[in-house]
């Protein structure tokens, strides 16, 4: 879509733009979203694809992402083999109502600003418990957990003119065991509801396998796969995130979901709040039972 307001396009912006921010002005990077509909109050654009920033890095003990890193990269990513989470990420890229050519512009960074619902870049950080670097405008930076980001339908913690640098999913979280359920009214559609469980590796996940180091064998954040995270996303205007110390019966399970404030789950024509909230208890027995049994469906 012609963005007929628009009378400036930065191209070769310094590198912390943030200081230079205006009324009238947004960040592009993918701009999968500027383009699609009218945007009457932008009137200049500012392009953080050239400031060059490596997409992915591996760490010893944690993942960086990019917020200019396009799906596509992420998509094509090859996590180390002890990283057994990392699937994950597959599978969010999957949840994308887009075509390919959507992959090849639209970035991390952007579908995590967007802060809708159904956003599966949301679903895969808060699920493996990463953290964002966000540059603020007089050139410090802040960390925010996942989390804690998206407060609710297209809403977050973002104050004009801060940027979204990067994305930090530690390796610990990326080793954990893991289940997603997801649900759509059509095969490629918007999500519904998705949720994801982790799960701390058992004795049996730990060790040398393959090849591998022993890394995982020595991670002391460990609780021997008797522990629960569920994240829910789509299906609630803002991730929720239930953690327990300890494998919960399915009471505990449904109470938690139960407790969920009405006001959280989303309505809007891919599903009502009731049809939500009985989908995310369905789907969280199924996930609590699969971690339950060592991972198997």
């Amino acid at each position: 879509m012609d963005l007929n307001t628009v009378t400036e396009v930065v191209r070769r912006p310094p590198d912390r733009p943030g200081a230079g921010w205006r009324d009238g002005d947004a960040w592009l990077a993918g701009g999968t979203w500027l383009f699609s509909v009218e945007q009457p109050d932008l009137r200049r654009l500012v392009d953080l694809t050239t400031l060059g920033w490596e997409p992915l890095t591996v760490h010893d003990d944690q993942l960086d992402i990019a917020a200019t890193c396009t799906i596509r990269d992420l998509y094509a990513f090859r996590a180390p083999v002890e990283w057994t989470a990392a699937p994950l990420v597959t599978t969010s890229c999957e949840a994308f109502l887009a075509s390919f050519k959507i992959w090849n512009s639209a970035t991390v960074g952007g579908n995590i600003c967007m802060s809708l619902p159904a956003g599966p870049m949301i679903t895969l950080t808060v699920a493996l418990d990463a953290t964002y670097t966000v540059w603020t405008v007089d050139g410090g930076e802040r960390t925010i957990a996942a989390a804690d980001f998206v407060t609710g339908n297209n809403t977050n913690v973002l104050a004009p003119g801060e940027i979204l640098r990067s994305i930090h999913v530690p390796a610990a979280a990326l080793r954990r065991r893991h289940a997603h359920r997801r649900f759509s009214l059509t095969h490629l559609g918007r999500s519904t509801v998705f949720l994801v469980g982790t799960q701390s590796p058992g004795p049996d996940d730990r060790g040398n396998r393959n090849g591998t180091d022993d890394r995982a064998a020595n991670d002391t954040s460990s609780s021997n796969g008797a522990d629960l995270a569920l994240t829910i996303t789509a299906g609630t205007s803002h991730p929720v995130h239930l953690a327990f110390e300890s494998m919960p019966d399915a009471t505990t399970v449904a109470a938690a979901i139960d407790a969920i404030p009405e006001e959280t789950w989303f309505d809007d024509p891919n599903g009502t709040p009731a049809h939500r909230r009985h989908l995310a208890g369905h789907f969280a027995e199924q996930i609590r039972t699969e971690l339950a049994n060592g991972g198997r469906p």
